[in-house]
């Protein structure tokens, strides 16, 4: 594994993984460890964003589970990180650091990568896994237009003891006209983590390590309930970043080079899948590696399964923006009454199983 960062470091960052995802984490043997440093979320709840009260609760913990077979895990992104690479090292496998991707040359037999420091390596298939700002995805198909949403997020953990009513938290939403935050406990419950949406014009970066203000993130939700507030500006580090959206691409795969999460669907925050797409994809990319299959027809084989799911999440995710973020009133109130029917209308994300759906795919005559 080749990784531009210098040093793993812990971003200030939550990560939530739900079914989809925990159920393959299971799968791997890792469910035990992310268990052991996430917070299972016992409920979820939404919450007017002036008074603070809630106006939709559900269960989530034992009825989560049970529901869809594996729980609902809210993660440090340092912590998950960790998880990741102890497995991934337990393997014999060997992590390369500093190593920025410049350059692909492909060719029937191999796939070489020439790296910004001018070293460079072959292999037999390439996997970008580099983000929304994907060099692999450019050698893929190319340059693509990313469009502002006219977003920002400020983000942050909080230790528990500093958010009012934070032992508590389950998944957590405030609803506003303009802005709205999600909140979650993460690393066995001692932190919260929260991320911040607002409607902006002007802030446009869209680095995930770009660095926010708190007193920012305060001005930018006057008017929200004390509990927002106090949280916002409790914390230390906050990040903040712009959100762009795209559209989703013809083509993951050329013979020997493909992507994975952000970089294959980069995707709006609004559906909390972006972590659990990346999962399911590297779950089915791995079967079709494993087969006694030419590369090229495996990449294809993995892009044709994955590509309508994932097409069909980055579309919904567009869509969540505007039921979060609706103006006082009958709007208001007719979102609220939508949001009674929530564990039926996202059962086909969390209920879904990748593994279950390779074999229903190889049922089916070519």
């Amino acid at each position: 594994m080749y990784d531009q960062a210098a040093t793993f470091s812990a971003i200030g960052a939550g990560v939530s993984l739900g079914a989809n995802g925990t159920r393959l984490m299971d799968a791997l043997g890792l469910g035990p460890a992310l268990r052991e440093v996430g917070s299972d979320l016992q409920r979820i709840q939404f919450h007017e964003w002036r008074t603070g009260e809630i106006f939709y609760e559900h269960p989530m913990g034992d009825w989560y589970t049970a529901r869809f077979g594996a729980p609902f895990l809210g993660l440090h992104r340092a912590d998950l990180q960790q998880v990741l690479l102890d497995a991934f090292r337990a393997t014999g496998g060997e992590v390369h650091l500093g190593k920025r991707c410049a350059t692909i040359a492909e060719t029937p037999d191999d796939v070489t990568i020439t790296f910004a420091d001018g070293t460079t390596t072959t292999a037999d298939v390439l996997i970008g896994a580099d983000g929304v700002r994907s060099t692999v995805r450019q050698h893929v198909a190319g340059p693509d237009e990313a469009v502002f949403a006219g977003m920002s997020c400020f983000r942050g953990l909080v230790p528990i003891d500093k958010v009012p009513g934070g032992s508590s938290m389950g998944l957590t939403f405030f609803l506003g006209p303009t802005s709205h935050l999600v909140v979650y406990p993460v690393r066995r419950g001692e932190l919260i983590n929260f991320v911040a949406y607002t409607r902006d014009a002007a802030w446009t970066d869209e680095s995930w390590s770009a660095k926010g203000d708190a007193t920012q993130a305060v001005a930018a939700f006057e008017g929200f309930n004390d509990t927002v507030l106090t949280m916002l500006g409790a914390v230390e580090d906050t990040g903040r970043w712009a959100l762009f959206d795209r559209e989703p691409l013809r083509q993951w795969s050329t013979g020997r080079v493909t992507l994975v999460g952000d970089a294959a669907h980069p995707m709006l925050p609004h559906a909390g899948q972006g972590s659990n797409q990346a999962v399911e994809d590297v779950a089915v990319l791995a079967h079709f590696l494993r087969r006694d299959l030419p590369v090229n027809e495996a990449l294809a084989a993995y892009e044709t399964l994955r590509k309508p799911r994932a097409r069909q999440l980055q579309l919904g995710s567009r869509g969540n923006a505007k039921c979060f973020q609706v103006p006082d009133g009958p709007e208001a109130q007719a979102r609220n009454e939508r949001l009674t029917n929530l564990p039926e209308m996202v059962s086909w994300i969390h209920a879904y199983d990748a593994h279950a759906d390779l074999q229903q795919s190889e049922k089916v005559p070519t």
